[in-house]
């Protein structure tokens, strides 16, 4: 199924992310695919608020994942943009975090499709006519 939003603001995008959180699940994968400055990390802090995280969400880019466990669920939130060889995703883990209990976000997760799970919302974020605007499409 799929649900296209036009997110006209940084207001929309906070109440989409609280929407998208108050559905989620334990071991919800969440792909956020979208070129550079479209929102994901806004995006990503507005489920994080949602989820009742109060703490500062930074863009884990030179980590690759930062968790977060003081909300309803826990948050794995990751940025594979650097990544350069799958190899490191095994080595820290990648796949064991889908099956932790918490919510596995996922930014530039076109970069490594092929590695995750089946059920993953997709998440595509896209330039629209103003410069504040996003074109988001949610796929589930």
């Amino acid at each position: 199924m799929d649900r296209t939003i036009v997110l006209k603001n940084i207001g929309d995008t906070d109440r989409l992310g609280k929407e998208l959180a108050d559905g989620l699940a334990p071991n919800t994968v969440i792909a956020l695919i979208g070129d550079l400055g479209t929102g994901k990390t806004a995006l990503t802090k507005a489920i994080a608020r949602g989820l009742g995280i109060t703490g500062a969400i930074t863009s884990p880019t030179f980590t690759i994942v930062q968790e977060y466990d003081e909300g309803r669920l826990p948050l794995y939130h990751f940025d594979v943009y650097r990544v350069s060889d799958e190899e490191e995703l095994f080595e820290i883990g990648f796949e064991e975090y889908f099956t932790k209990g918490g919510v596995c976000l996922i930014e530039w997760a076109d970069l490594v499709e092929d590695l995750l799970p089946d059920g993953t919302v997709t998440i595509r974020l896209a330039y629209g006519q103003t410069e504040e605007e996003r074109i988001c499409t949610v796929t589930c």
